[in-house]
């Protein structure tokens, strides 16, 4: 990928970030891919690479998908929670421009830093590294949950509405009315749990395998909330992989198992029993959220695979699932069928 100048908006910020002095020709830079809903640049700077991310008004779908660009403050102080409850959970914060809804942040080489989805989708299902994303995310549930002064910083409960519950389980509910009143409980039940600082979308393309273990990015949906919904939208994509590599499928039941385990094994602010409920129930809605809400998964395209989707998620929204392994089984049986 050629390099290229950035926009006046991207060169704006790293000044006003003090990360270029005011009087420095415009640097050189690759706009990354990946996301959207923000603009992603690797930028050259003299003293080494940086990553900055700015956020956009309407994001990258085709439905009408609108979202605060005040969003990236809130990224920033849940990178700096993260980091200081599980030290390189989170690339190092550089700055943070609200102006421009822009941030700067430690960039990570891919060669050293994999996406966890791409190795996902090549059928590495390292059980080991899925207990460490479950662990980890628990540590920093955890950390905030005992800090009171975590909740004030993160007034976010718009953001996380028009972000989260709105386009995934509220617009779900319109295509399947008669699954409405099950969905609309859903976002009552998350609304209503405040406990920790929830990141808002753990997801494989939004987690690096790192040398030291994870590193979570793209905390634009940063709330104080339930962090039942972080475990549960992280156990959903590794369902849903399994219509992406079918013969890793087995692998990815002992991911998914792992994950909840490390998870679990290290909940402290609550019962685990009760976030483990919390998060199997929320779990279909979720399901078919990814295939009937706003913002699909792009690689279930056969219609016979949305369709098994549809039925496992619907089956278990109408009798609701006491436990994880109560989802993974429905779906595995479903997948066996």
């Amino acid at each position: 990928m050629e390099t290229e100048t950035p926009d006046a908006g991207i060169v704006a910020a790293l000044r006003a970030m003090h990360l270029l002095a005011p009087d420095a020709p415009a640097p050189l830079g690759r706009r990354l891919t990946g996301g959207v809903s923000s603009d992603i640049w690797r930028i050259d700077l003299t003293s080494g690479p940086v990553a900055v991310k700015r956020a956009l008004a309407k994001l990258k779908v085709a439905a009408d998908w609108r979202a605060p660009v005040g969003r990236n403050l809130y990224e920033a102080r849940w990178m700096r929670r993260a980091n200081a409850a599980a030290p390189g959970s989170a690339p190092a914060l550089l700055g943070q421009d609200s102006a421009s809804g822009a941030l700067a942040m430690q960039y990570l080489p891919p060669e050293s830093y994999k996406l966890w989805k791409t190795e996902l989708h090549l059928g590495c299902s390292s059980v080991g590294f899925a207990r460490q994303v479950g662990c980890t995310l628990a540590r920093i549930h955890g950390a905030t949950a005992a800090d009171p002064s975590v909740a004030p910083d993160f007034p976010t409960d718009a953001i996380f509405f028009a972000i989260r519950l709105e386009p995934y389980l509220l617009a779900t509910a319109i295509r399947h009315p008669d699954r409405a009143e099950a969905l609309r409980a859903l976002v009552a039940t998350t609304q209503a749990n405040k406990r920790a600082l929830v990141h808002g979308d753990v997801s494989p393309k939004n987690i690096l395998v790192g040398p030291d273990g994870p590193v979570f990015l793209d905390a634009e949906c940063a709330w104080w909330g339930d962090p039942a919904f972080d475990l549960a939208f992280c156990l959903n994509h590794l369902l849903l992989k399994c219509l992406w590599t079918p013969a890793a499928r087995d692998g990815f039941f002992a991911c998914f198992a792992a994950l909840a385990g490390g998870y679990l094994a290290n909940v402290t602010w609550e019962p685990a029993a009760e976030i483990a409920a919390r998060a199997a129930r929320l779990l279909p809605g979720l399901l078919l959220a990814r295939i009937d809400g706003k913002s699909p998964v792009e690689y279930v395209t056969d219609d016979a695979d949305r369709d098994r989707v549809r039925r496992v998620a619907r089956a278990l929204l109408a009798a609701p699932p006491e436990t994880l392994d109560d989802v993974a089984t429905a779906w595995r049986r479903e997948l066996a069928a």
